[in-house]
C-alpha cells in the first residue's frame, strides 16, 4: 500500500486586474483629461509653428536663446491666456468676489461672470444634441440626423413663438417649446419606422432626413419664403411671451434658464437608461436585438420610441438655441452642431454625465476661441483641431496609454455587440 501524496501548486506571482470602478473610472475620467491636455499641447506647438516671430527666434536660436524661449512663452500665453479668459475669467471672477467683500459693489462681478456664462450658454445646445445621439447609441442605432431634428424643432418653435399671438408667457412659452420637442421626435420617428418596418439603414435614412429638412428650410426661408421676412431670409423674430428668459441684465449676458432644464434632462436620461425597465430593454436591444427578441422584447416598437425620443433631444437642442438666444431662425442655423453631437457622444463615452462633461468643454473652447481670436490673431480653426485632436485621442485610446505608458485594461467579457454599419 502506498502512501497518497497531494501534490501542493507552486505560488505564481500574479498581479491583481483593477476593480471594475476604477477601470469605469479611468475610462470615463482619466482618459479623456490627457486627452484634451495632449490636445492642447499639440494645439500649442501648432499655434507656435504658425507664428512668424516665434519661428524667426527659433531660426536665430543659437545668438540668442533666451529670445527664442521668451517668445515662445509669450505666444502661448497670450494665446491660451485670451482663450480661458473669454471663456472662464476665473482672475476676474476672484477680482469681483474681492470688490464684491470689500463693499465695493457686485456690479464688477456681473461684468466678470459674463464669459463663463457665455460658455455654459453655448453649452446648452450641445449637452441636448449629444444626448441625443448618445441615447440612440444606447440602442444600438446611429442617428447622424441631429442636424436636420434640430431644424425642424428650431423651425416649428419659431413659428409658433412669432405666429400664435394673444396667449400670456406661461401658455406660448410652453407651447412653443412642445412644438420644437415634437418636430423633432416626429421627424426622428420617420426613420424609426422605416427602420422597423423595411428595415431601411438608420444612418442613411437620417442623412437623407438632414438634407430634407435643409432644403425645406431654404425654401421656407428664402426672401418672400412663407416663413421668411419680406426683405431678408430669415423668420420674424419670436413675441416675448415665447422666450426662454435670461437670468441676468448684464449687457453681453446670453445665459437663460434652458441651461437648467439641459442638466434637469442629463438627470432624466440618466434615471431612463439606468434606472427604469424601458432603460434596461434600451441597453439590452442595443447589446443585441436579436438576443432581446428572443427575451420577449418588442424590438421594432422600442427602435421607434428611441428614434423619437432622440429625435426629441435633438428638436430641444434647437429650441432652446431658437427661445433662448437667437430668437430667430435664419439660413445655416445650426452650423453643424448636429453632426458635433456624434463626436460628443464619443467623448463622453454615450453616458449622459459624460456628454455633460463634454458639451461644457466644447462650450467653453468655442467661446474662448473668439475671444483668442482678436486678442491673440489666432485662427479660430485651431480650436477646431483641438477638438478634432481630442476626438482622435478619446477614438483611439491605445495611444494616450502608449504616450503615458498607462496599464493595459485586463480584458473581461461582456455584452457582444453583433450590430454593426452594414447590418
Amino acid at each position: 500500500m502506498t502512501e497518497a501524496t497531494t501534490a501542493t501548486p507552486s505560488p505564481v506571482a500574479t498581479t491583481a486586474p483593477p476593480k471594475p470602478r476604477q477601470t469605469r473610472m479611468r475610462d470615463v475620467i482619466l482618459y479623456p483629461l490627457l486627452a484634451v491636455f495632449t490636445a492642447l499641447i499639440l494645439g500649442g506647438i501648432l499655434i507656435l509653428v504658425t507664428d512668424r516671430a516665434v519661428v524667426q527666434a527659433w531660426l536665430n536660436f543659437f545668438d540668442d536663446p533666451m529670445a527664442a524661449l521668451r517668445a515662445t512663452g509669450h505666444s502661448l500665453s497670450t494665446a491660451y491666456g485670451a482663450m480661458f479668459e473669454g471663456s472662464l475669467n476665473f482672475g476676474g471672477i476672484l477680482r469681483g468676489i474681492g470688490a464684491a467683500l470689500r463693499g465695493e459693489g457686485t456690479q464688477e462681478l456681473a461684468v466678470a461672470l459674463v464669459p463663463l456664462a457665455e460658455s455654459l450658454t453655448q453649452a446648452v445646445p450641445y449637452i441636448f444634441a449629444g444626448l441625443a445621439v448618445a441615447f440612440a447609441f444606447q440602442g444600438g442605432l446611429f442617428n447622424i440626423g441631429g442636424e436636420g431634428q434640430m431644424l425642424v424643432g428650431a423651425l416649428c418653435s419659431v413659428y409658433i413663438g412669432f405666429k400664435v399671438t394673444g396667449l400670456p408667457w406661461y401658455v406660448h412659452l410652453p407651447l412653443a417649446m412642445f412644438a420644437g420637442i415634437a418636430g423633432g421626435a416626429i421627424w426622428a420617428a420617420i426613420v424609426g419606422v422605416l427602420k422597423a418596418y423595411t428595415g431601411a439603414h438608420e444612418v442613411i435614412n437620417t442623412i437623407m432626413m438632414n438634407w430634407i429638412a435643409i432644403s425645406l428650410s431654404t425654401w421656407l426661408l428664402k426672401v418672400g419664403g412663407p416663413m421668411a421676412r419680406p426683405d431678408v431670409p430669415v423668420t420674424p423674430p419670436v413675441l416675448e411671451t415665447a422666450w426662454i428668459p435670461r437670468l441676468f441684465d448684464t449687457p453681453g449676458n446670453r445665459f437663460h434658464a434652458g441651461f437648467f432644464l439641459a442638466l434637469f434632462t442629463v438627470w432624466l436620461i440618466w434615471w431612463i437608461l439606468y434606472k427604469s425597465t424601458l432603460g434596461f430593454q434600451i441597453r439590452m436591444v442595443g447589446a443585441n436585438a436579436r438576443a432581446a427578441k428572443y427575451s420577449g422584447v418588442n424590438v421594432k416598437r422600442l427602435w421607434i420610441a428611441v428614434m423619437a425620443i432622440s429625435g426629441a433631444l435633438a428638436g430641444t437642442a434647437g429650441m432652446v438655441q431658437t427661445l433662448g438666444v437667437d430668437r430667430w431662425v435664419g439660413v445655416g442655423f445650426s452650423s453643424g452642431m448636429g453632426f458635433d453631437a456624434i463626436a460628443l457622444a464619443l467623448l463622453g463615452k454615450n453616458h449622459p454625465v459624460g456628454v455633460l462633461l463634454a458639451a461644457l468643454l466644447f462650450g467653453t473652447l468655442k467661446n474662448g476661441a473668439t475671444r483668442m481670436q482678436s486678442v491673440a490673431q489666432i485662427p479660430v480653426d485651431i480650436i477646431t483641431i483641438v477638438i478634432a485632436l481630442v476626438i482622435v485621442f478619446i477614438a483611439a485610446p491605445e495611444i494616450i496609454r502608449w504616450l503615458y505608458r498607462l496599464r493595459q485594461p485586463v480584458a473581461k467579457e461582456g455584452p457582444v455587440f453583433s450590430k454593426g454599419w452594414g447590418s
